[in-house]
Formats: C-alpha cells, structure tokens, sequence
C-alpha cells in the first residue's frame, strides 16, 4: 500500500512523457508536409509575397488619398484604392501613348540592322592588338548563332511569356485586395501575439513600412532620372537608338547593379557598331553617372530613406537573384530593409550600436580633418 502513490505518479510521469514525444512527431510531421506544401506552392507564394510587398508600398499613398477633404467628405479607403489604380493606368497610359511608339520603332530598327551590323563590328575587333588570342571569330560565329536563333526561342517560349503576362496581372489583382483588406490581415497576425509583445511589433511594422515606401519612391526618382539623362546624352552623342535605350536605361535601375550593368554593355555595343569613339563617349557618361549617383543622389534619395549600407544591398542582391531571379532582385532591397527594422529592435545591442554609431563618426570626422 505504501508503494501505490508512487507507482501512481511513475504511471503519470511515463504517460507525459509518451505524450510529449507523439507531440513532438507530430509536430516534426506537420512542419515536414508544411515545407512540402510550401516547396510544391512556392510560385503561388512567391506571388503573394511580391504582391503583399508592393502593397504595403503603395498603402502610404493611399493613407495620403483618404486624408484629403472636400468639404466635409473625404475619400473611404475602397475610394482611395480605386484613385490610386486609376493615377497608375493614367501615368502608364501616357507613358505608351508618347514613349511606346517611338520605343517600338527602334526596337524593329534595332532587330533589322544587328544581324547586318555584327560583322562590321566584328572586322573592327580583330584590328585590335592581340584580338587574335581572344577568340575574336569564334565569338564573331556564336554572336550570329545567338541572333539568328534568338527569334526562334522567343517564338518556342511564347507560352512561357504569357504565363508570366498572366503572372503579372494576377499579382496586380493580388495586391489591390491586399490593399483593400490587407488591414484586417494584419491584425489577425497581431492578435497571435501577447498584448505586451503586440504594441512593440506594431511599431517594429510601422517603421518597415515607411521605410519600404521611401524605398520605392526613392527608386523611381532614381529610374527616371537616369532614364531622362542617358536619353539626353544618347540624343546628342547621336547614338543610334537613343530613345529605346534610355529607356531601357531607366527601367532597368530598378534592379540593382545587374540592371545597370546590362544596359550600359547594351548601350555601348550599339554605340560601337558607329564608332569607337561613340562607345568611349557612352561609356565615361556612364562612369561619371555612377559617381554622381553613388556620391550626390544615393546619400540623399536613399540610403538616407531605407537606412541601408551599400554591402548590404549587395548581400540582398545577390540572395535575391539566386532564389528567384529577376523578381528576386527586384524585391531585394524592400526585403532588407523589413530585416534590418525587425534586427535592429530585437537582436541588436543598443550599447554595441551607438559605440559603433561612435564610431564611425569619430572616423568621419578624422577623414574630413585637414592635414
């Protein structure tokens, strides 16, 4: 009788164990089908997530909509949203009204003369010292290989471009809902969190957004005025398709580093099909750009907006690209700064931060001392 409490609790104690341990596989279970489900929907999370993102970017400017009064009226949120799709289908509409024609004529110029323009371009290249050891005609072979094929894979991947046409436009729809009721899924992330815990997040998201938001206008500052000054230069430099590649140019910028990197060797291979002396010219544009971007706009535009260092956009970059592609890329920058909002409030040290923060100023101050 004196060994019945203890069996008992041995009995109690074996039974919480067994319990802890079917808690445990099924939990491993259940995040085991959840990675699974989520690797065989990851495209359709991708675009939710791109367009949750782009959301969350554009709610500012509807927050500044529903603000404005007439009188005693001011616009509701669905109003707000509606105003807002509308500015955008107007902007785009201007855009291919003054800027699509002009950018289509060039592009049909542009494939008629390249296949006639590359063993021009060719014969220049091999009058270069040691542009026999580069390979110049094996590169000159595979140049008209890539273009007279380039047809064929655009027509054999037309599906694939209208999947991502389609893609385009559901991500579009996605995030108008997530506009019009993307608040009450936010609260409903909130309310899994304590009350003490909540306020804090909130703030946390708050700063994110704002961030997020002054990143996108911040880049399409940026876009346009690399767009408009690259056209401008193009014109006067009497490059040969000047418009499209400003164009291009400036829509472009919005993935960073690789963007600009292709277009400027786009732009001065066509500039090379005149002149060496083109190229040179497109190519010191460019290098003045970047160091008139890099040390006058960033700073102010950006760096300043999303609060960003240059290596981390880079890291960002190049995360992105490998996950995703060019939509990776594309959405690298805004995501790096949602990371740094939620480490900079819970991970980091504030004591550590502000004697770097000391830091770096104190090394500031002693490169701009004078000798």
């Amino acid at each position: 009788m004196a060994l019945e409490p203890y069996q008992s609790n041995a009995a109690e104690e074996r039974s919480r164990q067994s319990a802890a341990v079917r808690g445990y596989i099924l939990f491993t279970f259940a995040i085991a089908l959840g990675l699974t489900l989520a690797w065989h929907l990851r495209m359709v999370l991708e675009l939710v997530y791109v367009s949750a993102l782009f959301a969350v970017v554009l709610m500012p400017m509807v927050q500044n909509i529903m603000r404005l009064r007439i009188g005693k009226w001011s616009p509701s949120r669905s109003v707000a949203v509606v105003a807002l799709v509308l500015s955008v289908f107007l902007s785009l509409s201007l855009f291919l009204i003054f800027a699509l024609p002009p950018t289509v004529h060039e592009i049909q110029r542009f494939a008629a003369d390249l296949p006639h323009r590359i063993p021009s371009i060719i014969a220049r290249l091999k009058h270069l010292p040691l542009a026999d050891r580069f390979g110049v005609g094996a590169i000159a072979a595979k140049s008209e290989d890539a273009v007279a094929s380039t047809a064929q894979y655009l027509l054999a991947n037309a599906a694939l471009w209208l999947a991502r046409i389609f893609d385009l436009f559901t991500a579009f729809i996605l995030c108008i809902y997530f506009m019009l009721e993307g608040e009450f899924v936010y609260f409903y992330f909130l309310s899994f969190f304590s009350p003490d815990s909540r306020e804090r997040l909130a703030k946390t998201l708050v700063v994110a957004e704002l961030r997020m938001s002054r990143w996108f206008i911040g880049q399409v500052a940026l876009m346009v005025i690399l767009g408009v000054s690259s056209t401008l230069v193009f014109a006067i430099l009497h490059v040969r398709y000047f418009f499209l590649l400003g164009v291009l140019m400036g829509l472009f910028n919005i993935i960073p580093v690789l963007g600009g990197i292709f277009t400027i060797i786009l732009s001065a291979g066509v500039a090379a099909t005149d002149s060496w002396t083109k190229m040179a010219a497109v190519l010191i544009f460019y290098l003045i750009y970047v160091q008139f971007e890099n040390g006058f706009l960033v700073p102010r535009i950006m760096r300043n907006r999303v609060h960003l260092m240059g290596l981390a956009v880079l890291v960002a970059l190049l995360a992105g690209s490998s996950l995703a592609g060019v939509v990776g890329a594309l959405v690298s920058v805004p995501t790096a700064a949602v990371i740094a909002v939620i480490l900079d409030e819970y991970f980091i040290q504030k004591d550590a931060a502000e004697a770097a923060r000391a830091t770096a100023e104190t090394a500031q101050a002693n490169d701009h001392r004078p000798i």
